[in-house]
């Protein structure tokens, strides 16, 4: 969409907020021979321009000049080369509609010019050469006509050092310093460039300062053109004048500088880098990601350090300053992004993070394409879906350490490790008493080295709990649709729960290639409220299941602490499963069958849910009856299927080799063996021994500590 569309359009409502969008045109009647402003004419002085329409011209008629020429200029030919240079001036602004505060507010300008009287000459200072019906330019030492309107080139500049390389023709400079006059050329001497080197004009320069564009008539530039231009682009804040001085007072070590252009940045990065050097931060126009309220990642450097850039509008200096003490307070903590420096210019402020390889809603959408495991997901536009996929081969290729899915569609090792990554974060940030408060995929970031890690981003609204502070006074509904707890979308009392709310429908994302609990993105916050969840799709994982239905739970005080995630059997491995189910056993043999026993009888009202039967009918022939051999076994009991469980991994090498073939190795074969026959025999025992024994030492390394 083009800018002129752009303010066609009826203000653009969101959730958040309402966008509204203006132009301003001025037309300069400009004396291209000499350069001096004659008149100007504005928009606003004109009421029945807005009535002609958009589409038309607004630039003026040459049988119009007459009556609007300064005073003293009462003919038309006194003004011997009339040029009309149309300035269109584009702005947009974000309003909260919670607040009725202006969240951002951008400003840029477009140029275009116009000839409209015949004869005239080139501005840059040559005749304009005639193009015969051969495609021959013939140059001309008299005036042609030529018809009205004709477009002469426009050169969008960044800075103001670019003029003095493009007005140099034949070496001769076109603009002179002020208070020097040079002599003209001598008698002879054509300063028209010949036609290689004209070429050279029309090409964009390898340092991209400046661009060069053809005015079109009745044309508007498309959006993507207007984005990738290197044009100036007035962005004015209009809260640039009342900068907050108490909050630069409290980053350290802060040097502010404005923005110029580094082509080249040889010192430590090597080669040819095109961006803007800002402090010692260099910020490339390559963009890695997107956030709201004008956020965007780009890719740069700091110190020769490879960076990820997070630029944010000025008018949010007070979220990147508590992003910033957030990213402090965690410093070197492996699941939080680490934070490198900070750098202003005009309009925003850049903060240098550590450079990850990419989000974890873009490497579950990368293996969830490669495996073809569902259709692409839903949280993300075509165009950046394809960009990640493109960055992600030439990353990851074809690992095999890093499959996340088993063939029975159980998360990997490499998965479970990633999942535990974001917990073990989570886990830090509640210990120091931050509440991240916008928890999703696209805010966990995952980097790939010796092996591949998760950390946790984006902490601009996260809430600090002061002193032994449990919930916060004063709710907001900050947080991202789709992702936020039932009391952040009602905008109750606050606490840790609501971000063990998210991480239920992250870990749920995970898991299931991309998928959400509540349903599709335009459904999510209603079916949130309602409770309305589908957990379907990871029935077949009785761990996950137990977990993610808890951390889900409406009410934040029945969900499980971060710290009881961590030790939630779904991250245990087989030597910890196995280990459990072993210890359980002894622990339950220490129980009186005659007297009634509270655990045991705990223990076998499971047993129609664990077992689904008798256990017996769900083994191998040949190991029910090398079982037998030694003991009687009734078959229906939960107590006995442990112990031959205990009895079993504990004298291992003492089976046949048939039967150890059959189950496979310790452990990771004698679990799968039992895990595949019984799935919900892990997590119904984990339940009765949580609530019976939890307190015992035997159990303490299972559940975590008072």
């Amino acid at each position: 969409m083009s800018a002129e569309e752009l303010v066609r359009r009826p203000p653009f409502i969101s959730g958040g907020g309402v966008m509204l969008s203006s132009k301003r045109t001025s037309v300069f009647l400009v004396d291209a021979k000499t350069g001096k402003v004659v008149r100007t004419f504005k928009s606003d002085n004109f009421p029945s321009v807005g009535e002609q329409g958009a589409d038309e011209s607004s630039i003026l008629a040459s049988k119009d000049v007459e009556e609007w020429v300064a005073s003293g200029l009462t003919d038309l030919e006194d003004i011997e080369n009339p040029l009309y240079v149309t300035r269109t001036d584009y702005s947009l602004k974000y309003t909260s509609k919670k607040t009725g505060k202006v969240l951002w507010y951008l400003m840029f300008a477009d140029i275009e010019a116009s000839f409209q009287c015949e004869g005239i000459e080139n501005f840059l200072g040559g005749i304009l050469p005639e193009v015969d019906k051969f495609g021959r330019e013939h140059k001309l030492d008299r005036k042609l006509p030529m018809h009205c309107q004709t477009g002469p080139l426009v050169y969008r500049i960044r800075d103001h050092s670019s003029l003095e390389s493009l007005f140099m023709v034949d070496k001769l400079p076109d603009a002179l310093p002020r208070g020097r006059v040079l002599a003209l050329p001598p008698a002879g001497h054509d300063p028209m460039l010949e036609p290689g080197d004209r070429a050279k004009l029309y090409e964009q320069p390898e340092d991209n300062k400046f661009q060069v564009v053809k005015t079109k008539k009745k044309k508007s530039r498309r959006a993507a053109a207007i984005k990738n231009s290197t044009i100036v682009e007035n962005k004015i804040d209009n809260n640039s004048d009342h900068e907050n001085v108490q909050g630069r007072n409290d980053l350290q070590n802060i040097e502010i500088t404005k923005g110029n252009f580094s082509p080249n940045y040889s010192s430590n990065c090597g080669g040819h880098v095109n961006g803007r050097q800002i402090g010692k931060l260099l910020v490339s126009y390559k963009e890695i990601a997107k956030g709201s309220n004008g956020t965007i990642v780009l890719e740069g450097f700091y110190d020769g350090r490879l960076v990820a850039v997070k630029r944010l509008v000025k008018t949010h200096h007070d979220k990147a300053l508590k992003e910033i003490r957030y990213l402090m307070a965690s410093d070197h903590h492996p699941n939080i992004v680490r934070y490198y420096g900070v750098e202003y210019d005009q309009d925003f402020v850049y903060l240098a993070l550590e450079r990850c390889t990419c989000s974890l809603h873009d490497l579950i959408s990368y293996y969830t394409l490669s495996s073809q495991k569902q259709t692409p997901v839903g949280d993300q536009d075509n165009d950046s879906l394809s960009d990640c996929i493109v960055w992600l081969q030439r990353v990851v290729g074809n690992d095999k350490d890093l499959e996340l899915w088993k063939a029975n569609d159980y998360p990997s090792a490499c998965l479970l490790k990633l999942m535990s990554d974001i917990v073990c974060g989570l886990s830090h940030l509640h210990e120091l008493g931050i509440i991240h408060r916008d928890l999703k995929p696209q805010n966990v970031l995952v980097i790939k080295e010796r092996s591949i890690s998760a950390k946790l981003s984006d902490m601009g609204i996260s809430k600090h709990l002061a002193g032994d502070m449990s919930s916060t006074k004063n709710a907001t509904g900050y947080g991202s649709p789709g992702w936020q707890a039932p009391e952040q979308l009602l905008c109750k009392r606050q606490t840790r729960a609501l971000d063990l709310f998210s991480l239920g429908c992250i870990l749920f994302f995970c898991i299931t290639g991309g998928k959400h609990p509540f349903g599709d993105i335009y459904v999510r916050d209603i079916n949130i409220i309602k409770n309305e969840k589908d957990l379907f799709l990871i029935e077949h994982i009785p761990e996950a299941t137990d977990l993610i239905s808890r951390l889900l739970d409406p009410n934040p005080d029945l969900r499980p602490k971060s710290v009881e995630v961590m030790q939630h059997p779904l991250f245990w491995n087989s030597e910890m499963r196995l280990s459990f189910l072993r210890d359980a056993s002894d622990r339950v043999e220490l129980e009186d069958r005659e007297n009634g026993s509270e655990l045991l009888k705990a223990l076998e009202s499971i047993g129609k849910v664990a077992l689904g039967g008798k256990w017996d009918e769900k083994m191998d022939n040949a190991f029910i009856n090398d079982i037998g051999r030694y003991r009687r076994y009734k078959f229906d009991s939960v107590r006995d299927l442990l112990r031959v469980i205990r009895n079993k991994s504990n004298h291992f090498r003492e089976l046949s080799k048939e039967i150890q073939g059959m189950i496979g190795p310790v452990p990771e074969g004698f679990d799968y063996y039992f895990s595949s026959r019984f799935p919900k025999l892990l997590i119904e025992v984990y339940r009765v021994i949580l609530i019976s024994c939890a307190e015992e030492e035997t159990f303490h390394k299972y559940f975590p500590s008072n």
